[in-house]
């Protein structure tokens, strides 16, 4: 923790998105709406994927965590971002806006782990099926999943260590919607070097070689597929592994162009608007891409309404009689 005498910042401001304070109504129920829908969709794909025997398979149990993380992601940022929304800027803590960042991170790296651990799934399942089921056992997906974790969880908080040791001696106003890693760097009065060069390091472990895996397994992956003689096959087999392409492609692209972008004192707007729909539109998708073609998840969700309704038709009479 820092000591008085260290720092005179023990609160930031966070600004939002002032260009849209004369809208604020309407985005914060856009915004409220999608977050409601997010959370029902991931909790339903947790629900699924605990409950469902067609479901048992390891791509599910991936899918579940991954669902997790969204679900952390989003339930961090998107309250205090609801707050800013309607204030047209609030007022956050040294420790709620570490915790923010360290709780975000953490996300976002779980998450990809997770991807990479989904893309050696399919990889073992279309280059290896013969091999798959011994090969990705219960013993392994259990440990990818928890390694996901926990290498998220120690990883970033190296850098939380960094950054909070940093001084703060104003300004405290964060032009963004949460408290990101470079809006942050931009108000300490302290050598930040330190922490960039940090942060560049774990970048390699948490992005860019998980980013590389997933290259090299859909390079494998599609090998495989185009060596298969019919068309039918070849599509067949794609169908399998699409929804986890489209997943990825989407998730480091949004990645790679809010964190390539140099930020000097000011968010580029366009950025922050990638930030958004990063944090709050994709987690919305993800369910509905998987979901989309996907018959085992369909016939789940099917199966979960009809148990539902006649669960709850079952209480309506008990309570007549």
């Amino acid at each position: 923790m820092h000591e008085e005498n260290s720092t005179t910042v023990t609160e930031f401001l966070i600004l939002g998105f002032p260009a849209l304070n004369d809208y604020k109504l309407p985005f914060f129920s856009i915004v409220i709406l999608m977050y409601c829908m997010t959370v029902s969709e991931n909790l339903l794909i947790i629900l699924l994927v605990s409950t469902s025997q067609r479901l048992q398979s390891p791509m599910y149990f991936f899918l579940g965590h991954l669902a997790l993380s969204d679900i952390i992601q989003l339930s961090n940022i998107v309250p205090k971002m609801l707050d800013v929304i309607i204030r047209k800027g609030s007022v956050i803590s040294f420790a709620g806006c570490i915790t923010q960042f360290y709780l975000y991170g953490v996300s976002v790296s779980a998450e990809c782990f997770l991807l990479t651990a989904m893309s050696y799934d399919r990889y073992l399942a279309i280059c290896k099926p013969l091999h798959y089921i011994s090969m990705m056992s219960v013993k392994l997906r259990y440990s990818l999943v928890i390694s996901s974790w926990v290498l998220g969880l120690m990883l970033i908080f190296i850098t939380v260590l960094f950054v909070n040791d940093l001084d703060f001696c104003g300004p405290n106003v964060i032009n963004h919607f949460f408290c990101d890693f470079a809006p942050l760097l931009e108000l300490s009065c302290s050598d930040t070097m330190d922490v960039v060069i940090d942060m560049f390091v774990l970048s390699f472990p948490i992005v860019v070689v998980p980013f590389l895996f997933v290259i090299i397994s859909y390079n494998f992956i599609f090998r495989t597929i185009f060596r298969i003689p019919s068309i039918s096959g070849r599509q067949k087999t794609f169908s399998t592994c699409s929804s986890h392409l489209v997943v990825v492609s989407t998730y480091y692209g949004s990645m790679l162009i809010i964190y390539m972008v140099p930020y000097r004192g000011h968010l580029i707007p366009a950025n922050q608007y990638i930030s958004l729909a990063y944090i709050v539109l994709t987690p919305l998708l993800n369910p509905v891409i998987y979901s989309l073609r996907n018959k085992d998840i369909q016939s789940s969700i099917i199966y979960l309404i009809v148990c539902t309704f006649l669960v709850s038709r079952r209480c309506i009479s008990f309570q007549r009689q």
